[in-house]
């Protein structure tokens, strides 16, 4: 209707110019108007232009063919000119020492390290400059007490995530010695293999806990002679007494800061080629390897990430840290924060005021392990099905949203933000531009769901700690779940033949290798388990099987390493089929299990807690706790069935779907023993844990 009133209103628009005018000169007023509507036009779409949701997809990007072929089945990045490897993004930080101190002059000496001590309380910060002190100030204080400024000098660091971890990282990076993290589900004895590997004089603890459980063991450390602590208030007079008897010195994280300050030294700072780190990983038996790993390694692990998710940062970024230190994830996210000069702030240390605690720091990056996501993601859900209205806005928004993932528009500012999204970005501070996942597979919907609720790049990387975590990423603005992008340039991607389980590279499938920059030194004391893991031609070879999608992107199908046989002489890839299985929203973890004794598969399945409040409800399946429904016989037909035909629509032959499953009421958590310290199951321990479960399910079947 307005429109047809157009003419109407142009007409009254030039006689009210004239009566401004002053007079009735209809073409000059008419000239007015036209230049004044003109001007609006152009304002207008201008205004448009700018604010127009874009296309993150970078512009070196094509994404139908996202990797470039080099010679033999080998792909790298286009972001590796001539095939040449990245090795650091800025010139003046080749090294974590040379990062951190770039960090200092960027930022203009800003904001470093912040903590709080409690849920109402404020973020109160370390500036660079400080923790630069405070870290000289610490290896100082270590070389006066008889460490050597070298490689060959390691000092342990057995605490969670807190500043003096990151302190007495850069005073070892100061410094040139080797940093080796230990962590309490390695178990004692595998620290103490560690220790004695190392020969590890000096250990850094964070607490009383800690501390003791050091001593404990001192009788088969010999190498350990301090162990520092951070909390030495904590420390009771019978641990006190125990490390006297033991002959060990035991003290404060301050005192040797105050020595060092009274004994200063010259900083020996390192060269990239030299070692920087030993991370030791837990397999499921057998000693843990030590993965060694240098400047180089881990300075080109960062720069190629910072080049090929153009995440642009500087002081005005921070970084939430609460991953484990102990491992390379969280490592090399600080290592990138550092060199831009952002915040890194400590979460309390307690999962559960994760939330609480990002809404205090405001985050503008965000890590996060796929389990935190799925949590997140049953919770929306479940809280969605309990109202059609909530339920029909909330697919709408996905759907919308959806909508622009595929033309490569991720943004916050759209209506479905505002009425449906903007509280769950707020849960995170508001303020999250870049979320990195990795460690294991995350499903297609669970992705889709993040990239629109965060309204951000949700970048899922893939990697292992022998890769120095990384080796692909997806690409900002690609829509497409369940691949992990293209080789990142610091490194090259090739799949081997894999013939037992007819994975050829023929067909664009097998075994993935990496060979690149940031490849580790090989695993420490261990040379045969180095020419295991590293070809001759210089290729890691990881044990996971993946394939080239079609737009040359890698994707991870399969586990060479945990195969089995069953009776008929079928090869079993658990892993794969867990992955598949936990895709039903009424399961939270999975273990398969089969042996060559045995024509068919069974299963061990937790359900998903939250899930099952709202939908047993829903089926009028009584109970109301967990070991309740795990004993409830329609419960576990209903959720064999469900994984069944997860199974079934993501292609499993028959002989790869479990025939019988036990419910388990309890999460497989490193508490209970289950996982190991990367969150893998721990599938011997499991399978001992279960063998009566296991044996009568076969039973049953027979």
């Amino acid at each position: 209707m307005w429109i047809a009133s157009l003419p109407e209103i142009r007409g009254e628009l030039i006689q009210r110019v004239q009566e401004i005018l002053g007079h009735g000169d209809k073409n000059e007023a008419t000239l007015v108007v036209l230049g004044i509507s003109t001007t609006a036009v152009v304002a207008l779409t201008a205004y448009y232009l700018i604010t127009r949701p874009k296309s993150l997809v970078p512009a070196w990007a094509d994404l139908s063919v996202q990797s470039v072929a080099l010679e033999d089945g080998v792909r790298g990045s286009p972001l590796a000119e001539n095939g040449k490897y990245i090795y650091y993004f800025f010139e003046d930080a080749k090294t974590l020492h040379e990062g951190f101190k770039r960090g200092m002059r960027v930022s203009e000496d800003g904001p470093c390290l912040g903590t709080r001590t409690g849920p109402n309380k404020t973020y109160e910060w370390m500036s660079y400059g400080e923790v630069y002190e405070r870290a000289k100030n610490f290896g100082c204080g270590l070389i006066t007490k008889g460490m050597k400024p070298c490689t060959d000098s390691f000092l342990g660091i057995f605490s969670h995530n807190m500043p003096e971890w990151v302190i007495a990282e850069q005073a070892c990076n100061m410094f040139s010695m080797v940093v080796v993290p230990l962590y309490d589900t390695l178990g004692p004895e595998a620290c103490t293999f560690i220790i004695n590997q190392t020969q590890m004089p000096t250990v850094v603890c964070d607490n009383s806990e800690r501390t003791k459980a050091l001593l404990d063991q001192i009788g088969n450390t010999p190498s350990l002679k301090c162990i520092v602590c951070v909390n030495f208030s904590d420390i009771s007079q019978e641990i006190k007494d125990s490390a006297a008897k033991s002959n060990i010195e035991l003290v404060s994280f301050t005192s040797v800061e105050t020595l060092g300050s009274n004994n200063k030294q010259e900083e020996v700072p390192p060269r990239p080629a030299d070692l920087a780190t030993i991370c030791y990983t837990s397999g499921t038996t057998g000693n843990p390897k030590g993965v060694m790993l240098s400047h180089e390694n881990l300075m080109s692990n960062v720069a190629a990430v910072l080049k090929t998710v153009d995440i642009n940062g500087g002081p005005s970024d921070i970084h939430i840290s609460y991953l484990p230190l102990a491992h390379m994830f969280e490592r090399g996210v600080q290592a990138l924060a550092f060199q831009l000069g952002a915040r890194v702030g400590f979460f309390q240390g307690d999962v559960k005021q994760l939330m609480d605690d990002m809404q205090e720091l405001k985050p503008t990056f965000f890590p996060v392990v796929p389990r935190l996501l799925n949590r997140l993601y049953d919770r929306v859900m479940a809280g969605a099905s309990t109202s059609r209205i909530k339920r029909t806005l909330l697919n709408l928004a996905i759907r919308s949203k959806t909508a622009e993932l595929k033309r490569g528009i991720i943004r916050k500012n759209s209506w479905w933000d505002i009425l449906v999204f903007r509280k769950i970005q707020n849960l995170m501070g508001g303020q999250v531009r870049v979320v990195i996942t990795g460690s294991a597979p995350l499903a297609d919907n669970v992705l889709a769901f993040s990239r629109c609720a965060f309204g951000c790049p949700v970048i899922e990387g893939y990697g292992q700690t022998e890769s120095s975590a990384g080796m692909s990423c997806t690409l900002p603005g690609d829509f497409v779940g369940g691949q992990v992008g293209p080789p990142i340039p610091c490194n090259d991607i090739k799949l081997v033949d894999v013939p037992e389980m007819e994975y050829y590279a023929r067909d664009g499938k097998g075994e993935v290798c990496c060979r690149g920059a940031n490849v580790m030194m090989g695993y420490f004391k261990d040379p045969e388990k180095t020419k295991e893991a590293i070809d001759e031609d210089g290729w890691l070879h990881t044990g996971d099987i993946g394939e080239w999608t079609q737009n040359w992107s890698l994707k991870i199908i399969d586990r060479k390493k945990h195969i089995f046989k069953l009776a008929q002489g079928e090869y079993i890839a658990p892993e794969k089929i867990e992955n598949i299985y936990v895709r039903s929203p009424l399961v939270a973890q999975m273990f398969v299990d089969g042996n060559s004794l045995q024509s068919c598969l069974v299963g061990i399945a937790v359900p998903d807690v939250e899930v099952l409040e709202t939908w047993t409800k829903e089926q009028g399946i009584p109970g109301s706790t967990m070991t309740e429904w795990c004993s409830n016989k329609t419960l576990k037909e209903a959720i064999l069935k469900d994984i069944q035909q997860c199974g079934k629509d993501s292609g499993l032959k028959s002989f790869e779907q479990v025939k019988d499953i036990y419910l388990f009421p309890e999460l497989f958590s490193l508490e209970n023993g289950m996982l190991t310290p990367t969150f893998k199951a721990k599938r011997a321990f499991l399978r001992k844990h279960f063998a009566q479960q296991i044996a009568d399910m076969y039973k049953n079947l027979s």
